[in-house]
This record gives structure tokens, sequence and C-alpha cells, in this order.
């Protein structure tokens, strides 16, 4: 199993009621608009990942497991792969409830998007807490 770990913190801002997406940005800010964004000021993006990383995550076989760590609450969120995947993305990441790409996509077929987060956690991003972010891949060709 290869992972990427990614290290961000919440905003005041974060809402996480979007119903078919979540993301972690590189970007500091946030406006109330973004409420798909959990995470703002990630230390990493797609485009930082190993390319080992990426080429598992680019089996639609690949089972993709994203680990949010915030304040002694944790939640997972496992999806899949996708040939399409580039994880060309410099500014953030998202992960998708649907199966479409683009350079920040990095899972497809999410099992919940960002409204369906634990609450506590959510509450605590708003409240600014460090995020940490492990993501997992497994059962590719090469696991």
């Amino acid at each position: 199993m290869k992972e990427e770990v990614v290290r961000a913190r919440g905003h005041e801002n974060v809402s996480a009621r979007h119903a078919s997406t979540f993301e972690v940005t590189s970007d500091d800010w946030l406006t109330p608009a973004g409420d798909c964004i959990l995470a703002v000021d990630a230390d990493r993006t797609p485009a930082d990942f190993d390319p080992a990383f990426v080429d598992a995550c680019r089996n639609e076989n690949a089972r993709i497991v994203a680990t949010f760590e915030v304040d002694g609450v944790t939640e997972r969120v496992e999806g899949h792969g996708h040939p399409d995947l580039t994880f060309e993305g410099d500014r953030s990441m998202v992960g998708r409830t649907s199966d479409h790409t683009d350079d920040r996509t990095i899972m497809l077929g999410a099992a919940f998007a960002a409204e369906g987060f634990d609450r506590e956690l959510v509450d605590a991003l708003a409240d600014g807490a460090e995020l940490t972010l492990t993501l997992r891949v497994g059962g590719g060709a090469d696991d």
C-alpha cells in the first residue's frame, strides 16, 4: 500500500455542505462560497505526489482511502482510482462522488462528500484546527 501525507489547517469559513465533493487547498484563504473545502494552507498538492503513488491510483481497481485526522477525530472516505487521474493540480485536491476527472481529482466514487463529514471534525476545522490527511492506495495491479 502506497501513501501520501498532507498537512493543512481549518478556516473560519469551513462549512462542509457540498453534496458531491470534498477539497483541501493550498490557498491560505477561503470564502463562504467554498462549501466543499475542508482545509486550507496545505503543505502539498497532487503535483507533489510520488509518481509510484500516482501510477497506483491510475487503476480502476485501485482502492483509495483518505483519512482525515483533526483534534482526535478521524474520518475515513473510500473511493477508487481511474486511468484518467493526472494528479497535476498544483493548488488543491478534490475527492468526488462522481466519475468526473480533472487535474485536481484524487479519487472517484467517494463514499460521501463534504456534507457527510462528522460535524465534530467540521466544527474543529471551522475553529482553525490542524488537519493531517493521509491518502492510501491499494488493490491495483502493483499491490
